[in-house]
């Protein structure tokens, strides 16, 4: 969340990265403003109570008898008073926490004007869009051929948008995986498998909740959500403490199993392996100090580690700008990689790089200690170093062969016991 001070001090910039980000907020914040004046009013009276309590407590100790008696009433008032002040100040701060977390970040000047990923600003592209002499099928046909992929028995067992990864299909996306996890180790990455079951306050802390509750599942009995990204977990796994500076950053590079309801997105991109409930990623997260600068540093690092990794797959992309209106309410910016994707006739996300300054570390009490004892809020950052099966539209479409055959990208060949195609059975 925001730092309280700042948007009151401001308030007009932060309706303004409202407007920007589509997130209407005018009205949240001028509510914000009328509470946080009347609790300042309400401590402030508490306050001058309480010096007054304390001033007749030790006035108490030097009387007697029916004035001693008077002032011991008159504390028993006092009391009862800053009771009555407590009970009116907690359903008001109650009510400025919650709009707080409403609130949207505030995003960079760098980002673009915009409603929708539409409006999104190339950056740079990479790779050469291949020409191919004879028909294409899309990954969906060339997965059921070379029994790859299974989507009605995926759909006989959890319904729609499930799938099932068979054979040398379910080794490409592992390959794909430790590959990456092995290239994020190289760059001095902390590998963790993380719990893909947690409780509110992990979602809170990352800003997923509240407003993000219709797409995730909820174990409504147990009171814990499956996660959409390991980016919760390995976020909130330091919430609550205060680490020393001079370990930081930390870098983490998250396994998991990534769980979305996909709630709204009903006739979109239903066909294959684009838009599902269940996948596996590898997330890189850091957490680092509240400089700006090195924010700038991180994400530009991360963001460089994914291209390498799609570089290293041999697949065309082009790096976008999130624009105001696609950005969300966390991010202070975010960049997309877009791969080619032969079935979609044009580039489909595949990693989102995003910085957040400490929008997140507010939420989960994320601090650090400087070398001078002071404490500040941590700068969080994270981005998809892959996501599977999503990847795999890319990898099976652009190296299918004429005879049906798919070529295996050559850095994966080595976790595939040697193989260099995967063929008919």
């Amino acid at each position: 969340m925001l730092n309280l001070k700042a948007l009151r001090e401001n308030p007009d910039l932060v309706k303004a990265a409202g407007r920007k980000k589509h997130i209407p907020c005018e009205e949240s914040v001028d509510r914000i403003l009328s509470l946080d004046d009347q609790r300042k009013k309400l401590v402030f009276e508490s306050e001058e109570l309480r010096a007054d309590q304390k001033k007749v407590g030790k006035e108490i100790a030097n009387l007697e008898g029916e004035e001693k008696q008077a002032r011991i009433a008159e504390m028993g008032e006092i009391a009862e008073r800053i009771k009555g002040y407590e009970k009116e100040l907690g359903p008001i701060e109650d009510e400025l926490h919650q709009l707080m977390l409403l609130v949207p970040n505030i995003p960079a000047e760098e980002v673009p004007d915009g409603e929708t990923d539409e409006d999104n600003v190339l950056v740079r592209e990479w790779g050469e869009i291949p020409q191919f002499d004879f028909p294409l099928k899309d990954h969906l046909e060339l997965g059921e051929e070379l029994d790859l992929i299974d989507m009605k028995g995926a759909a006989k067992l959890a319904g729609s948008r499930t799938y099932m990864l068979k054979n040398e299909g379910a080794l490409l996306e592992l390959a794909v995986l430790q590959f990456t996890l092995n290239h994020l180790v190289e760059k001095g990455f902390s590998p963790m498998l993380v719990p893909t079951l947690v409780r509110r306050e992990p979602m809170v802390g990352t800003a997923y909740f509240p407003g993000g509750e219709e797409q995730a599942y909820a174990c409504e009995k147990d009171g814990k959500y499956l996660i959409g990204t390991s980016e919760v977990p390995v976020t909130a796994y330091h919430s609550g403490e205060i680490l020393d500076e001079a370990d930081l950053p930390r870098l983490y590079a998250g396994y998991s199993t990534c769980y979305r309801r996909e709630a709204g997105a009903a006739g979109r991109d239903t066909r294959g392996l684009y838009r599902i409930h269940q996948f596996n990623k590898v997330e890189q997260v850091i957490v680092c100090r509240n400089d700006e600068e090195e924010s700038l540093r991180m994400h530009e690092f991360i963001l460089s580690n994914a291209e390498e990794v799609v570089q290293a797959l041999e697949l065309p992309y082009r790096v976008v700008n999130v624009c105001g209106g696609d950005l969300g309410l966390p991010q202070v910016q975010k960049f997309d990689i877009e791969t080619w994707m032969p079935s979609r006739e044009g580039y489909g996300e595949t990693h989102s790089a995003s910085r957040f300054h400490d929008f997140q570390s507010r939420r989960l009490d994320l601090r650090y200690r400087d070398s001078d004892g002071k404490v500040h809020f941590c700068h969080t950052l994270n981005n998809t170093a892959i996501a599977s099966p999503r990847i795999l539209i890319s990898i099976l479409e652009l190296n299918q062969e004429a005879d049906g055959r798919i070529r295996i990208p050559g850095v994966l060949q080595s976790y595939m016991g040697g193989k260099e195609y995967i063929g008919p059975k």
